[in-house]
């Protein structure tokens, strides 16, 4: 059956009609049209989109609320080295974001792949609701992380879609070779953050964040140093309770890996005791004096738990009087 189609104002002449009876498949008038009409929508619905992104970052450019993103290289990395001062940061206001550069689909010891991703996921969401922030998880395989420009370009849109003040980031010196380029990855993104023409589409930020790395053990080729210190004597509870969120790791794979599987306590408020005595360390001297610088001699020698952060040589330079801005509960 031939359909009568119509347009107006087309060659025939303004207002005047074409009538095609031969069908919308024979009409090559129609066809061609047709398809200009989806590439304006099309073209339209991108450039929306561009401009919505552009107006986010903006925005969120003009706020003053702190905004705090952390990166690792798996779903519960950020927890160990971070979640205490997250939920400091949430508790004063701030916005705050972890990021897993890697799926987590190899870190167990009988699940793997998309099964694994899935779990993972879900864990660190959980987490996120559990300290009140956001978690993203990008889609990298575990293991097989490598400092490539498409991976750089990943970080630089996060940063830059958070309008981060502060990055925290692991070191570039790790056992795990994962570890190791994700700090090298974030590394590489804190000058190219404010540069307009790279990955133009998502805004550049007007300002260079402070780039913190997290706390770990390494001595080469240089040892950590503690230039901020975060008690966490009143949120140790609730870090505690974001890494309870990860039970595929903290129950099952980590032990499992350490020859302590057998360790793990069945029932559930015995198992969270049991992570949060393998989960705290002691404070030695170094931290011990960085607390006291922050926090004065009284309560800062009473502190027992800490999270700590070194500041990179990379990204903007903080004196004191800027880094007790951005980290409220160091306020005198």
């Amino acid at each position: 059956m031939d359909i009568l189609l119509t347009r107006w104002g087309d060659r025939n002449g303004p207002g005047r009609r074409h009538e095609c009876r031969r069908g919308t498949h024979e009409c090559a008038r129609h066809k061609r049209r047709f398809s200009r009409d989806l590439l304006r929508i099309d073209n339209s619905w991108m450039r929306f989109l561009l401009l919505w992104t552009s107006m986010s970052v903006l925005l969120a450019q003009s706020n003053n609320m702190i905004r705090v993103i952390a990166f690792g290289a798996h779903p519960d990395d950020c927890d160990i080295r971070a979640a205490g001062t997250a939920a400091l940061f949430q508790a004063a206001g701030a916005a705050v974001k972890f990021v897993s550069v890697t799926n987590g689909d190899a870190g167990h010891q009988n699940m793997h792949g998309a099964e694994l991703a899935a779990r993972r996921l879900a864990e660190a969401k959980e987490s996120a609701r559990r300290l009140g922030i956001e978690y993203e998880v990008l889609n990298n395989h575990d293991g097989e992380l490598l400092p490539t420009l498409e991976v750089r370009k990943q970080i630089i849109r996060q940063i830059r879609q958070w309008n981060a003040d502060i990055v925290l980031a692991p070191r570039p010196n790790d056992y795990h070779p994962d570890h190791r380029y994700t700090g090298v990855l974030v590394q590489d993104a804190a000058y190219m953050v404010v540069v307009p023409h790279l990955i133009p589409e998502v805004p550049a930020l007007r300002k260079n964040p402070v780039f913190l790395y997290y706390e770990d053990n390494f001595q080469r080729p240089n040892p950590f140093r503690p230039d901020i210190a975060v008690s966490l004597d009143a949120v140790i509870d609730k870090k505690i309770d974001a890494l309870d969120s990860h039970v595929s790791q903290f129950y099952e794979w980590l032990p499992w890996v350490d020859g302590r599987l057998a360790e793990v306590p069945a029932d559930l408020v015995e198992r969270k005791a049991w992570l949060k005595r393998a989960r705290t360390r002691a404070i030695n001297a170094g931290v011990r004096a960085s607390l006291v610088k922050w926090y004065g001699s009284e309560k800062g020698n009473a502190a027992k738990y800490y999270e700590a952060f070194e500041i990179c040589e990379y990204g903007v330079q903080p004196g004191e009087a800027r880094i007790r801005e951005l980290f409220p509960m160091l306020r005198n």
